[in-house]
């Protein structure tokens, strides 16, 4: 049976993956929304998840938690093979796409936020420290994306489904 501080390495390695494939998503949102009514909150939104990963980073450094780079490249990758949905386009990018990504963003934004609210209510294991750490800073951040991206998502969806 593993015990807390390797439990605690899983956890905080399949949130990197998770980062990973978030930021991976978000910059290429952003990129495809360029010239839209999108595109600045996207871009401005990938900045910020950059941000958060190398929050939870310096988390794993300071907890002496090394990043799994078999899950790092994995993440990488299947954010890649995401790309290949059906989004009503035979190539390129559709409304359909925007609508699925703001979703794809959506579910990344509640793991970031169970990850903040996890970190924030539980003790580091061996007396390791997250001292200036702001992880209240992190979490009203987190609300913050998820409340503005649901915003932009409903948006897109009525642009999608209404025409």
């Amino acid at each position: 049976m593993a015990n807390g501080r390797e439990l605690l390495g899983i956890y905080l390695n399949d949130h990197l993956a998770g980062a990973i494939v978030g930021r991976e998503l978000s910059k290429r949102s952003a990129k495809s929304n360029q010239g839209t009514e999108f595109g600045p909150f996207l871009k401005k939104l990938a900045a910020e998840i950059e941000e958060d990963e190398r929050s939870l980073r310096m988390i794993m450094d300071r907890l002496g938690v090394k990043p799994n780079p078999v899950k790092d490249s994995g993440a990488w990758l299947a954010e890649k093979f995401g790309r290949l949905k059906l989004n009503g386009s035979l190539t390129g990018y559709s409304d359909l796409s925007r609508v699925v990504e703001l979703e794809g963003l959506t579910v990344g934004i509640m793991g970031k936020l169970a990850l903040w609210r996890s970190l924030k209510e539980s003790t580091p294991t061996d007396g390791q420290s997250l001292d200036g750490i702001d992880l209240d800073s992190l979490l009203a951040r987190a609300e913050k994306q998820l409340s503005d991206v649901e915003e932009r998502r409903v948006t897109a969806a009525r642009m999608a489904f209404s025409a």
